[in-house]
């Protein structure tokens, strides 16, 4: 995974298992793609809640086109699609560019 303090993190096909489904702590899944409009605006919202909500939860992109093993496991039919996790197991999804407020209050009622 590629880890920059406090920003989205990027991870693969391979290394899914370890970032997302084992990981301590909730995670959201963010799965877009390079030439997806809607998904270039989410991107810095969701670095700065990277930023706001660092050892809360994981926040990590899967690029569709790199990745189709995990996106077609999870049936992901539109991008941007926002999974949350939390021990391993979908959670939440929200489909499509939300304002972060939205995210936020989606992410609260995550972690709890």
């Amino acid at each position: 995974m590629e880890a920059v303090m406090g920003a989205a993190t990027h991870t693969s096909d391979s290394e899914f298992q370890k970032d997302v489904l084992d990981s301590k702590v909730p995670v959201l899944v963010d799965f877009w793609a390079e030439w997806c409009g809607p998904c270039k605006m989410v991107a810095p919202v969701l670095d700065e809640l990277a930023k706001e909500y660092e050892g809360k939860i994981k926040i990590a992109k899967v690029d569709v086109d790199q990745n189709q093993q995990v996106a077609g496991s999870f049936n992901i039919r539109s991008i941007p699609t926002l999974l949350f996790f939390k021990n391993g197991q979908v959670v939440k999804q929200l489909i499509g560019a939300h304002p972060k407020a939205k995210l936020v209050s989606e992410i609260q009622e995550v972690i709890g």
